[in-house]
């Protein structure tokens, strides 16, 4: 018994060192990468980004939060400048913090907001900049081993890139950002639901007109987890004003999405289920996991769509991180016209095809292969 467990252990973590899934130490934003710089920068943009999180306060300079587990739900508000020089779908990390403005990403304000009433005014005061009904909130919900800095810069990325008006929330739960802490990450991530769930009651009751959803990961679990207890509770919010969600990458076992889904019911509006059949991420928790498959990595779309779920294959596009992990990112530069393809429907492209599912139960599966700013794309719906 032992032995089998050490070379299970031994075959991890040559799994993750073949990926580069274990990243050192020192090259980790762990603190001093928030440290507030003042210096103006020509070219430079600043992003304002709302964060709720289950994270404890941490007291170092630059850090703002830890990986261990806090109570009550937290808020603060924290502005990121994106250099003049940043390249689509990355981050450019400071060599030594905090960094320098004109080639890196740095902070620019950040401040604890004292409980949730400040948070709804502060949202509230930034959703009022835009005309009513064209108020909007994005909120993301990031990964496994994702440490405070690393969500709050990655969703800076991909609110810049994709040119987002709305006002975007980070909710970010305790993880400890570390690859050997992945049980921990999903008590966390576990823990986080109520806290998660309230989060969506406060955007739902706020000046927002409609509020969009971003999850990457093992934040998919949690995404589902809270909106399945909303839609189960009885006490429901304006779900009129729901409007994208969108899943990547998931860390879902597929039996679990399955139950979840069926609670919760067919959405009115697709889930957008963002895949890459080469996540090797996604590989590694399959294989902890008793070679069960994860959401983010199937291949049975016939299934995801008779759940309510639209396909983005990612499968195609060549990724910028070794896992291919985080083809999501890459995504938000062609976010507006992805966006407009969307809302025409899947099939209005010439180059659809029909495919006819078991028993035809569905309809037509139908596949429409197209390519964006040479970015290749699949997107696979019922019809």
């Amino acid at each position: 018994m032992i032995s089998i467990a050490i070379g299970r252990q031994a075959t991890v973590i040559a799994f993750l060192a073949a990926f580069g899934l274990l990243a050192a130490c020192a090259t980790r934003p762990e603190t001093g990468f928030l440290l507030p710089v003042t210096d103006t920068t020509a070219g430079a943009t600043d992003r304002t980004l709302l964060v709720a999180t289950t994270r404890e306060r941490d007291a170092r300079p630059g850090t703002l939060y830890n990986g261990e587990r806090g109570q009550p739900l937290d808020y603060a508000a924290v502005t990121v400048s994106i250099p003049q020089n940043h390249a689509a779908g990355e981050i450019e990390w400071p060599s030594n913090p905090p960094g320098n403005p004109k080639t890196d990403f740095v902070v620019r304000q950040a401040a604890y907001l004292e409980g949730e009433k400040e948070f709804i005014r502060t949202l509230n005061a930034q959703l009022a900049r835009s005309p009513r009904g064209s108020r909007k909130v994005l909120l993301f919900i990031h990964g496994f081993n994702t440490m405070f800095a690393e969500g709050l810069y990655r969703f800076a990325q991909v609110v810049h890139d994709s040119e987002s008006v709305s006002v975007p929330v980070l909710f970010t739960w305790a993880s400890r950002g570390k690859t050997g802490a992945y049980i921990y990450d999903t008590n966390s991530a576990t823990t986080a639901r109520d806290d998660l769930e309230h989060t969506l009651r406060l955007l739902f009751a706020s000046d927002a007109d409609q509020i969009n959803i971003l999850a990457h990961s093992m934040g998919n679990w949690v995404t589902v987890e809270a909106l399945r207890q909303i839609k189960i509770s009885g006490q429901l919010p304006p779900l009129g004003k729901l409007g994208s969600v969108f899943l990547a990458d998931a860390d879902i076992d597929m039996d679990v999405f399955r139950s979840q889904m069926r609670r919760f019911g067919k959405p009115k509006k697709p889930f957008y289920v963002i895949v890459s059949k080469d996540d090797q991420a996604l590989r590694f928790s399959s294989m902890i996991a008793g070679g069960r498959s994860r959401l983010g990595d199937d291949a049975n779309v016939e299934e995801l769509a008779s759940l309510g779920a639209t396909v983005i294959d990612l499968t195609d596009i060549k990724a910028t991180d070794p896992s291919n992990h985080s083809k999501f990112a890459q995504l938000a530069d062609v976010a507006p016209q992805l966006t407009a393809v969307l809302a025409k429907g899947v099939g209005a492209s010439p180059e659809s095809r029909g495919k006819q599912p078991g028993g035809g139960t569905l309809g037509a599966i139908v596949e429409t292969p197209f390519s964006i700013l040479d970015v290749p794309i699949k997107i696979i719906s019922a019809q």
